[in-house]
C-alpha cells in the first residue's frame, strides 16, 4: 500500500492513494486553511472506518444483517510521555443478540489498522533530493 502527499499550498496537501484524491489540511487555528481533514484527523477515520468494515466483513460472512452500523473514533494525541489514546464507539442495531454484538466487539479490534496501531512500529525513511519545477 503507497499513499503520496503533495503540498498545494502552506499546510494543504494532496494525498493520492492508487486512482484516488483527497485533501490534508491544518484548521484555521493552526495555521492552514481547513480545506479538509488534519493528518491525525485523517487517522480517526482510517481506524473508524477499518472497524466498521471489518465489522460487516464479519457479519456477511456469519449472513447477520448488520443494517445501520456507525463507528466514532475520537483521537487524543498523546502528550510527551503518555501513552495515545483512541476511544472507540460502535453503534450497532438492537436487533442484535448479545452475543452477536459481543463477537462484533471481538472483531472490532482484529481490525488491520488497529492491529498496526496497537503494534510495534517502525520506520524506514530516506531522502531524495529532486529539482523542484512550478
Amino acid at each position: 500500500m503507497k499513499a503520496t502527499s503533495s503540498r498545494i499550498s502552506a499546510f494543504k496537501q494532496t494525498v493520492r492513494v492508487r486512482e484516488h484524491q483527497l485533501l490534508a489540511d491544518e484548521p484555521v487555528g493552526e495555521g492552514g486553511e481547513d480545506a479538509g481533514p488534519s493528518p491525525q484527523e485523517l487517522l480517526a477515520g482510517s481506524l473508524a472506518s477499518c472497524t466498521a468494515i471489518t465489522m460487516e466483513m464479519y457479519a456477511q460472512r456469519k449472513g447477520w444483517d448488520l443494517g445501520a452500523t456507525e463507528v466514532t473514533c475520537e483521537y487524543t494525541p498523546p502528550d510527551r510521555g503518555c501513552p495515545t489514546r483512541f476511544d472507540l464507539v460502535l453503534r450497532l442495531p438492537d436487533h442484535l443478540s448479545d452475543e452477536q454484538v459481543a463477537r462484533l466487539k471481538v472483531i472490532a479490534a482484529k481490525c488491520p489498522v488497529h492491529r498496526t496501531l496497537d503494534g510495534e512500529v517502525m520506520f524506514d525513511e530516506r531522502v531524495e533530493r529532486v529539482t523542484l519545477t512550478h
